[in-house]
């Protein structure tokens, strides 16, 4: 059954469920895993109205006028008195706003003469501060179910006193490239040989997605050696082919899946590269046949396959990083397929120029670019000047 690229990719989120069990891993070894409990905070946050500026603590209703300076306050003090009418505190970013105050005066709009202070603009009741549980309240959730642990929610986790977090197990990705074709890539070729690269590149893309990829042996192209492997791979949580999944007469591997009892959602998809991409379930795992070109390979995993390895791990929304940008040059495709084409995405991300590749085995234009346009099916033609959907790599 052909798919659309749309199509494809909410099978593949539709069927995919969180298959993985839980573990507790120190806050240091969480980067990266997905967490897999509702985090609640300790107490609020702020705990107390912190100060956004350094500046005066001041009653609203004194402003614009000349204040009388009582104190000062730090971050990690707390001011014992209070500011009454025609007083003010000079504060420091981050601490404690004093009882009494309702506003800080920025420091860059006031003039300091001994202990008084001029401030000539009128501010508003609650500028410049945060008010205490305006983050979070105790007891509310600060961190859901279901999402990836990066830097921000590493720091979160630690503000509110996570020294463990449970998250959920990575998944093993078995890996499986077919063809008389392949050596593995440490071994020297014959002139009609190619190293396993595909093998490689998928290793390290099972990584990013949060997998943890086992990299088999060549399967090569008869049954026996077809179907050793397969079920092999089938010994981890998932399961990527490589290649074999045309229609050409020694690619096995929808055969061998068939008799293990395979259940095929789709065998096609509407892209390019990428059009004979295979994925089901068999034996209650997921499994992706991907083509064999590399290109195919990459991008097939990258737009599809990734989400599912996702979708197990507990990752509640996993998503695609497209973006639009400006077209340096005109762009023209055969309607009917959504096409994925090497381009170099400017610093700024404003603009992308497409490259000159030579189909979707040309590995060095795959590593020389780092974003692929993406077209649209229906649309023929893009203007240079005109905005254009990208895949950031």
């Amino acid at each position: 059954m052909a798919l659309t690229f749309d199509e494809a990719r909410a099978c593949v989120l539709r069927e995919a469920g969180v298959s993985m069990g839980t573990e507790t891993v120190p806050l240091a070894e969480a980067a990266g895993r997905v967490l897999a409990e509702e985090i609640a905070a300790d107490r609020d946050y702020p705990p107390f109205p912190r100060s956004a500026r350094d500046g005066f603590a001041v009653r609203a209703a004194d402003l614009p006028g000349e204040l009388r300076v009582t104190g000062e306050v730090r971050a990690g003090e707390v001011f014992t008195g209070a500011v009454g009418a025609g007083e003010a505190v000079e504060i420091m970013t981050g601490a404690p706003l004093p009882d009494g105050a309702d506003a800080v005066a920025m420091v860059e709009h006031t003039e300091r003469h001994g202990e008084r202070v001029r401030i000539q603009r009128s501010i508003a009741a609650g500028e410049n501060f945060s008010p205490r549980g305006i983050e979070v309240r105790r007891g509310e959730a600060a961190l859901g179910a279901g999402v990836r642990i990066g830097h921000a929610e590493i720091a979160l986790l630690a503000t509110v006193g996570h020294t463990q977090v449970l998250v959920y197990q990575r998944p093993r990705v078995s890996i499986v490239s077919t063809g008389d074709e392949i050596v593995e890539f440490d071994q020297q070729p014959a002139p009609h040989q190619i190293r396993n690269s595909n093998a490689a590149s998928l290793a390290v893309q099972v990584q990013r997605a949060g997998g943890v990829p086992e990299i088999l042996g060549i399967a090569r192209d008869n049954y026996e050696s077809t179907r050793s492997q397969i079920q092999e791979g089938l010994k981890a949580d998932l399961l990527l082919l490589s290649g074999g999944v045309s229609a050409g007469k020694y690619d096995l591997v929808e055969k061998v899946l068939a008799e293990f009892g395979a259940k095929f959602f789709f065998d096609r998809v509407k892209i390019q590269p990428g059009q004979p991409l295979v994925f089901g379930k068999v034996q209650n795992k997921i499994f992706f046949g991907l083509p064999g070109n590399p290109g195919s390979t990459m991008i097939t995993f990258e737009t599809i396959a990734r989400a599912a390895i996702e979708k197990v791990q507990g990752l509640r929304e996993p998503g695609l990083p497209l973006l639009r940008a400006r077209l340096t040059s005109p762009v023209r495709h055969k309607t009917g397929l959504t096409r994925f084409l090497p381009a170099v995405l400017s610093p700024d991300g404003a603009t992308i120029a497409p490259m000159v590749a030579h189909g979707s085995g040309d590995v060095a234009a795959l590593a020389r670019c780092n974003a692929f346009l993406v077209t649209d099916p229906e649309r023929e033609a893009w203007a240079a000047g005109e905005d254009i959907r990208v895949l950031v790599k």
